[in-house]
């Protein structure tokens, strides 16, 4: 087998699933004939012709308006948006039609939306956000984000299977990031949606963390490693539903934990993990759950202030070093 990027393994998870499945079909802005405008979907055209990949108009909530159309009548779409952070633009579609359909009269909609998401590559605020907090507070929608090619590519095609809509952030500074590079199987197989993977075991202190920051997390507990503080390191994979269980074991078997993401503070995935911590296994804390985050700010576009506002190995080290003296 050779190592894929988890660009490879998301487009390896979509074709295989469009080979296997007739139903499943693409749809977005240039996804057709110019492939995609990180390649995700280059050749697809070719392959699987133009009924089944088909290139939109520049209107996010009219892609995904007939996403839910094609869904409810037994297609899968995929409905790719060109940068994740352009989902708000449909925001209503999902919120109110979408996660409320099975509920209000009984008809899943199976559809995925994908895109890449987060900041690292200068991009600015308008195509550098994380998205995921938008959506946590809506009941019917799944959320996941793969930190590998072998998760990315099993959970796009767990995603594209389930019978409910999926919203799939692929964080681009991971799309060909060499090191991460990885072997996958050739065979047929998925990464069950909401279940969490610990990526290096630990003692001391639990990062729990997702998408690129788990390697901002990896890195910070190598250096740790050094001063003898030894750092368990949790991949959610899953952000809604995430899972409760691996959280609260990690919290039992360390007693202390940071919550590492890159999305802004306020109303984030950290404050949701804190409150669950706090309500179930709030007697195993040695310290104060604590937050590393970026700042309350629009993505900032000069590098050296989007340095600034992301997160960082050092502050990730430096938040462990007074949690472990707690």
């Amino acid at each position: 087998m050779a190592a894929i990027t988890l660009l490879e393994a998301v487009r390896q998870g979509m074709w295989e699933e469009m080979e296997r499945d007739p139903s499943v079909f693409i749809l977005g802005e240039d996804i057709g004939a110019y492939g995609g405008a990180f390649k995700v979907t280059d050749g697809f055209l070719n392959h699987f012709g133009a009924d089944r990949v088909i290139d939109t108009p520049i209107s996010e909530s009219a892609i995904v308006g007939a996403a839910c159309g094609a869904a409810m009548m037994g297609m899968r779409p995929i409905a790719e948006m060109q940068f994740i952070d352009f989902i708000s633009c449909c925001f209503d579609m999902l919120t109110n039609y979408a996660a409320k359909s099975r509920y209000r009269q009984g008809i899943g909609i199976p559809m995925v939306v994908r895109g890449p998401c987060g900041g690292g590559v200068h991009a600015g605020p308008f195509h550098s956000q994380n998205v995921e907090a938008f959506f946590l507070n809506t009941p019917g929608l799944k959320m996941v984000e793969p930190s590998t090619p072998y998760d990315a590519k099993g959970l796009i095609k767990a995603a594209i299977r389930d019978d409910d809509p999926v919203l799939f952030f692929e964080h681009k500074m991971l799309y060909r990031l060499p090191r991460i590079k990885q072997e996958v199987p050739q065979e047929d197989y998925i990464v069950p949606i909401g279940k969490a993977a610990v990526r290096r075991e630990g003692r001391d202190l639990s990062i729990i963390t997702y998408g690129a920051m788990v390697y901002t997390a990896l890195d910070a507990a190598e250096e740790l490693a050094k001063e003898g503080i030894e750092i368990e390191v949790i991949d959610l994979r899953t952000l809604a539903p995430f899972d409760r269980e691996a959280v609260c074991e990690t919290v039992r078997k360390t007693s202390k934990v940071i919550i590492l993401h890159e999305a802004t503070r306020t109303g984030g995935m950290a404050g949701e993990l804190t409150a669950v911590i706090n309500e179930e296994v709030f007697e195993y804390l040695d310290g104060p759950v604590t937050r590393v985050t970026s700042i309350d700010t629009p993505v900032p576009y000069a590098p050296p202030l989007e340095e600034f506002f992301l997160p960082q190995v050092k502050d990730v080290v430096e938040a462990a070093r007074k949690l472990a003296r707690y």
